[in-house]
């Protein structure tokens, strides 16, 4: 179940299995440059519908963000994407921000809502990016939350393992992961507006 992967020089034979778990609609949690996350892809509706139950809320009124591996799909999910927007995204991604464009028509969809913006996110951590890479399109997700009531996210990958193993398909394990979200950065109104500090620091 637990799959240990090297952060930096991860090794393809395990990015392997996990893309081809995703790509057969599994969902799994994985550490990013924050916090560790579950994630699904994005072809794979029941895969997603799952990823909102886990969270123990409805499809639509999920918060969910998209992981690239690169800003290469953008376009397919994101639209309105000028020159500014591009080089703040250029400047600061892969890092650990997640900004708010305007979506295309396929996120309400895929998400069976109304919703008119999306998050999107490539993570500085190049195990995550192998993932996304060897899968062949972006990954849903979203942050895990600690049962804690003191600390808001867990950062040891076997606690984690034991509180989401019998509930997900795969535990990637990426060492320890941090306690402090991602910078989130509304870009969808044609303006820098900050909505949560993380860890994050945005260069302009």
């Amino acid at each position: 179940m637990q799959h240990i992967i090297h952060t930096e020089n991860p090794d393809s034979k395990k990015v392997r299995i996990i893309a081809d778990l995703l790509d057969r609609g599994g969902v799994i949690v994985y550490p990013t440059d924050t916090v560790y996350a579950l994630g699904c892809s994005i072809q794979n509706k029941r895969a997603i519908e799952k990823l909102a139950k886990l969270k123990g809320i409805k499809l639509k009124k999920a918060n969910f963000s998209i992981v690239f591996n690169d800003l290469s799909q953008l376009s397919d999910f994101a639209k309105h994407i000028d020159r500014p927007t591009y080089k703040i995204l250029n400047k600061n991604l892969p890092g650990p921000f997640t900004f708010i464009l305007e979506a295309t028509s396929k996120i309400p969809k895929l998400f069976d809502s109304t919703k008119k913006t999306i998050g999107i996110r490539i993570p500085d951590n190049n195990l995550v990016r192998e993932i996304v890479k060897e899968l062949g399109h972006p990954i849903v997700t979203t942050s895990i939350h600690d049962e804690d009531e003191i600390i808001e996210y867990s950062t040891d990958p076997n606690i984690i393992a034991g509180n989401w193993e019998n509930k997900v398909d795969a535990i990637v394990d990426g060492g320890y992961g941090n306690n402090v979200p991602s910078t989130v950065v509304d870009l969808s109104e044609g303006t820098i507006e900050i909505l949560r500090q993380g860890i994050g620091e945005l260069n302009q």
